[in-house]
């Protein structure tokens, strides 16, 4: 017995999300190349867990506040410090972009240096620091990171092709495929238009919204194949009744997990607000493109899905013959 109905928008509606299916794809499409070009002109700010910079470890007496740390570290002249706890409260990270270094002096000496001024800009007469230790990233293991954020986002969209290529139908596959890099463009667009700091909690949130934005997708893929199977009407009905049909679960899950990744932008600290914002955008844009644009491409072109793509080809000859 049902407590309560837990239904946002009722079970039966009838929206014609197929009546502007061409309109939705076509803005899609726009919003597509103009996401490939602001990443081709702009790039990325990426941060130094890409470009490599100074690491120092601090150790204070008491619990440390970390934005508080940052600030200090802005007025120092650091900009764009991480500061990020771990272990106790009274220990930090403290990541620094690439100095200049003075000619003159040698690479440890000018690390040293780096972390005396960042213990003296950090330190608190109520709240002293030490430092317990300080290292030099190279940008080569800045540039390993990341081509292995692409190789992960290769190897994830490889995975989706294989995967619902074999649970469903190839043209699901492919139409699947391209909501997923629509969304995560999408985002790494927005990224690269406001020149937020690109680094790997952001890069952690785009394979997320890949992960989100798939399993959208697979629902109410999974839904328009039991109407194909069992509704003798035309595709784009299908199409239209599996969306009404899946919608109510659509945003409710969306919503939960929006209102959740909200909490940990807003008290989760500023390490974690790239990819709390990643995870927020891509939320919303994966849920658009679940309902406006991943069914519509079955109905388009050699994505184009009929009953024969989706009956089994031989227990279910007899049946499909039956059907219109």
């Amino acid at each position: 017995m049902k407590l309560f109905p837990l239904h946002l928008i009722p079970n039966d509606t009838q929206f014609d999300f197929m009546r502007t299916r061409w309109v939705a794809v076509a803005i899609a499409a726009l919003m597509f190349i103009g996401s490939v070009g602001v990443i081709a002109v702009k790039g990325f700010n990426y941060a130094l867990d890409f470009t490599g910079g100074t690491v120092v470890e601090v150790r204070f007496e008491t619990s440390a506040d970390v934005d508080a740390v940052r600030e200090h570290l802005e007025s120092a002249g650091y900009g764009g410090a991480q500061v990020q706890s771990f272990g106790s409260g009274s220990d930090l990270l403290i990541r620094l972009q690439p100095q200049e270094v003075p000619e003159g002096i040698s690479a440890g000496e000018a690390n040293n240096q780096t972390a005396q001024a960042v213990l003296a800009a950090v330190s608190l007469p109520d709240n002293k620091a030490t430092v317990m230790s300080t290292e030099f990233v190279g940008p080569q293991v800045g540039k390993e990171l990341a081509m292995n954020g692409v190789y992960a986002a290769l190897f994830v969209m490889i995975g989706f092709l294989i995967y619902i290529g074999f649970r469903f139908e190839l043209k699901f596959a492919v139409s699947a495929t391209i909501t997923t890099l629509f969304d995560v463009l999408v985002v790494a667009a927005f990224f690269s238009l406001t020149g937020r700091e690109f680094d790997l909690t952001v890069l952690a949130g785009l394979l997320s919204v890949m992960g989100f934005s798939i399993n959208d997708t697979i629902v109410v893929f999974d839904r328009v194949r039991e109407n194909f199977r069992s509704l003798r009407v035309e595709p784009l009905e299908v199409m239209n009744r599996s969306i009404n049909q899946t919608l109510s679960r659509t945003i409710i899950t969306s919503l939960v997990f929006f209102l959740s990744v909200l909490a940990l932008y807003l008290y989760g600290g500023g390490s974690l607000e790239g990819l709390a914002l990643s995870q927020m955008i891509g939320a919303v844009i994966g849920t658009v493109s679940s309902i406006l644009i991943a069914c519509p491409l079955l109905t388009m072109g050699p994505l184009r899905v009929t009953k024969q793509d989706l009956l089994p080809k031989a227990k279910d000859i007899e049946e499909l013959e039956r059907r219109p």
